[in-house]
């Protein structure tokens, strides 16, 4: 009996040191660093040169309406004009282009900047403001 009772309790010991260097490993994978810094200079292993970020220009106007101005201008949020009104965006659109690029790119009521979009450029904004005024004449 006591042979039985050493070799169960053998065998709950070998299986818990299991688990337990399995949640070891699952911890240090979860806090490892996500990256490593190489300075000019010291010889980093094989560290490659970042891959340049390819650029096909500015996104459309489409695009970036998708991505920023249609939380609010889909669905009127903070009194913001619905995209394809017109009723709505005749008095806005009578003020000239030039006004609503300007209203856009540096906020306006209750818009911000750029709409929020920080990441957006000047041009993206403005082919933006253009998409939305070709779809509310």
């Amino acid at each position: 009996m006591k042979r039985v009772l050493a070799a169960v309790l053998l065998g709950f010991g070998l299986t818990a040191g299991a688990v337990m260097a399995n949640v070891e490993d699952e911890i240090r994978a979860r806090i490892a660093p996500v990256g490593e810094v190489c300075v000019q200079g010291e010889d980093c292993g094989q560290a490659a040169a970042p891959a340049a970020s390819a650029s096909s220009g500015p996104r459309s106007g489409s695009d970036v309406y998708d991505a920023a101005c249609t939380a609010c201008h889909s669905t009127g949020a903070a009194g913001a004009p619905k995209k394809g009104d017109t009723a709505a965006w005749s008095p806005r659109i009578e003020k000239g282009l030039d006004t609503l690029i300007s209203h856009a790119l540096n906020g306006f009521n209750a818009m911000p900047a750029k709409g929020g979009c920080s990441g957006c450029s000047d041009e993206e904004i403005e082919n933006a403001v253009k998409h939305i005024v070709e779809a509310s004449q």
